[in-house]
């Protein structure tokens, strides 16, 4: 099936996975002031943007001051794990629903680091993309995921491992959802494509050392540091089975 211009397939599987274009709106959306908002582009090469400034860096405090995160590289790993989720899902939606990706360039796709899914993503033109593994790889991975890992490690000293283990648990999480919903929806080739797509992406260098994924179910070698914020505990699939209270920093992966 070829992708629409609104990608309206992906609605029903709720707003993680949808993705605004230029079917559904007219222009990117703006802040309150009608500025533009920064490419994710922009976003990763930290260049200053006239909404928000390093968009990054704001989403970085908006997440911190949410959480009450004692130290700003564990909003710096929340905030990272949760853009990393919204691509995993649009891209590995697009592949199981239509058997085509749209392409995710940086340089099309639009971020409002205030805004929350699905309108936190705009994505300038729908251009499809063959889904195979390699090519997820390039439009997640290398596109996206390799960049922000760099600026945030850069400027957080956030360990790469942890985010690395976040993109996996992103990915993981992706899929399970995406499986939930084919499989209630009597779905059965879809829920099979996502599992053997995913299957094959934890296959890369960068994802294989993140964790054990077999099925739907995913168990990290890392830990996102979710369990240091205040009520904060250790998530599904940990690698921690309660949160630590002696060691002061979470293993990096």
């Amino acid at each position: 099936m070829d992708l629409d211009p609104d990608l309206a397939a992906l609605r029903p599987l709720g707003g993680f996975f949808v993705l605004r274009t230029p079917g559904t709106a007219l222009r990117p959306p703006a802040t309150t002031t009608l500025r533009p908002l920064p490419t994710l582009a922009e976003t990763y090469g930290q260049q200053p943007s006239d909404a928000y400034g390093n968009s990054l860096d704001f989403r970085v405090r908006k997440v911190a001051n949410a959480l009450r995160a004692p130290e700003p590289r564990i909003a710096a790993s929340v905030a990272q794990q949760g853009l990393a989720a919204r691509l995993w899902s649009v891209t590995l939606g697009c592949a199981a629903l239509y058997g085509t990706i749209p392409d995710l360039d940086p340089a099309l796709l639009h971020w409002d680091p205030d805004g929350s899914a699905p309108d936190d993503l705009w994505l300038t033109e729908v251009r499809p993309l063959p889904a195979t593994p390699a090519t997820l790889t390039d439009v997640v991975l290398h596109a996206h995921l390799e960049p922000l890992t760099t600026a945030l490690h850069t400027r957080y000293r956030v360990a790469t491992g942890l985010l690395w283990g976040n993109a996996g648990s992103a990915l993981a999480g992706a899929a399970r959802q995406l499986d939930q919903w084919a499989r209630a929806n009597g779905r059965s080739e879809t829920a099979a494509r996502a599992r053997a797509l995913t299957a094959e992406l934890f296959t890369h260098p960068l994802l294989a050392g993140t964790g054990t994924f077999s099925g739907t179910a995913f168990r990290r070698r890392s830990c996102c540091l979710y369990y240091r914020v205040p009520g904060g505990g250790v998530c599904g699939d940990c690698c921690f089975t309660r949160a630590p209270r002696s060691s002061p920093r979470a293993p990096s992966g």
